[in-house]
């Protein structure tokens, strides 16, 4: 694992060699300029980068009961909170890997809950891993061997702006004697199609079906790679003629991957499309080489699942309220129990954009945010924190969850981390 660094600047006096904190892909080729207002990106910027590097630094005062006091007296404040609280729920998670340490270390002392806002979107995947396993590829596996990419039901430019330029289409392969063409396929309706452009792309095949659906023709296809009739002309709307050619390419591709993020399978069930693409990705194995690809993992999800995994043995959604790790996707789910009444105090973090907002609850909150969040109304404790990449350095797992890249500390502002505000919380108890 690497170290975490301070900002290193070039000639320019940019930031060179910037991590992205914005999104799970972690892009790492940034050049930033510290201007007196803030941070400017100055080179490979996307939407998300832009929104996140230069977006202004908000009141860095924090409050109690909405009235301004000293960070020293909010951490006495907060630690008083959790001090009274007999269940704890530890919620947003959308920090680095030091953050995510933090938290597990004062949910085990307090006997709490810890969940992530993205969770749900994540249990679209952990559900299958959990019950049948999968074989899953990496960025950079895809980026340099992939001959065939098929794109499942998300929008991946909403989610990872940069994913096609940096994974599908980048001029560049190590291993150039490779044929520089690939076939990329978009399954469902309304994907944005683009990005799909360059010398290393050469067919771009379109399967419209509607999102709940696409399930539907994973299945299909996998019927035909193993010989067996489809029984219909189309499946989910499309022809059975356009299921039996995907079906061909994928057990002519070199190196065929099916890409997906969990945020974007929304809807009811969306683990079984999950499962249905492991499934035919598994059968795919027998004769060729293909993968399965997910990405997602943007506030730290990942990370926040990865730390969860090394601290307690269990993934997301784990209760300390017996003395020891307890695991159930269920029970722990923060919205259920919020929902249903159970916690007496929401610990809520969220220092990495500000579109992870604590759910509206009754219970008393303590959120630890960047100093934009914008909230419906002053919890009873808020304190600012800096985000990591921008105004301290730290660690993120990427969303392919074989590498934690380190974030440099642009030293935007003077803001304090979730590590060790949490740490001081913990201490004060």
């Amino acid at each position: 694992m690497s170290a975490p660094t301070e900002g290193q600047r070039g000639k320019s006096n940019a930031y060179e060699n910037v991590t992205c904190p914005f999104c799970g892909i972690l892009c790492d080729d940034l050049e930033v300029m510290p201007e007196e207002r803030g941070l400017k990106v100055s080179k490979n910027a996307c939407a998300r980068a832009i929104a996140g590097f230069e977006r202004p630094v908000g009141p860095t005062n924090p409050l109690v009961d909405g009235k301004p006091v000293a960070l020293a007296d909010a951490i006495q404040a907060a630690a008083k909170l959790v001090r009274a609280a007999r269940l704890p729920l530890y919620g947003g998670l959308a920090t680095d890997v030091e953050g995510m340490r933090a938290v597990m270390s004062i949910a085990d002392r307090s006997r709490g809950v810890v969940d992530h806002a993205l969770s749900e979107g994540q249990y679209r995947n952990f559900r299958v891993l959990q019950t049948s396993g999968w074989f899953m590829s990496t960025l950079t596996e895809v980026r340099n061997r992939a001959d065939l990419i098929i794109i499942v039901g998300t929008d991946v430019n909403k989610i990872h702006p940069r994913f096609f330029e940096r994974i599908v289409t980048p001029p560049e392969s190590m291993f150039p004697q490779l044929a520089p063409k690939r076939t990329v396929v978009f399954l469902g309706e309304g994907l944005d199609q683009s990005a799909a452009t360059g010398p290393r792309v050469g067919e771009v095949i379109t399967l419209g079906c509607p999102p709940h659906l696409v399930g539907e023709v994973i299945s299909a296809v996998r019927a035909a790679v193993n010989g067996r009739p489809i029984g219909a002309e189309t499946v989910a709307g499309v022809p059975a003629a356009a299921i039996k050619d995907l079906a061909d390419r994928c057990l002519k591709a070199s190196y065929g991957v099916m890409v997906w993020a969990p945020p974007g399978l929304a809807f009811a069930n969306a683990d079984l499309t999950v499962h249905a693409v492991s499934e035919l990705v598994k059968d795919l194995n027998k004769t060729t080489r293909f993968a399965g690809l997910s990405l997602g993992g943007n506030e730290g999800a990942v990370t926040a699942g990865a730390v969860c995994g090394w601290q307690s043995g269990y993934p997301l959604r784990v209760s300390f309220a017996a003395g020891k790790p307890d695991y159930d996707q269920f029970r722990y789910a923060i919205q259920r129990m919020l929902a249903a009444g159970e916690g007496d105090l929401l610990i809520w973090i969220a220092s990495i954009s500000n579109d992870i907002l604590p759910p509206a609850t009754a219970i008393p909150t303590v959120v630890l945010g960047t100093p934009d969040l914008k909230l419906a109304k002053p919890p009873a404790v808020f304190i600012p924190v800096g985000t990591p990449g921008l105004d301290s350095a730290g660690r993120l797992v990427r969303c392919d969850n074989v590498v934690s890249l380190p974030l440099q500390n642009l030293h935007r502002a003077a803001l304090p981390r979730v590590a060790d505000v949490v740490a001081s919380i913990q201490a004060a108890l």
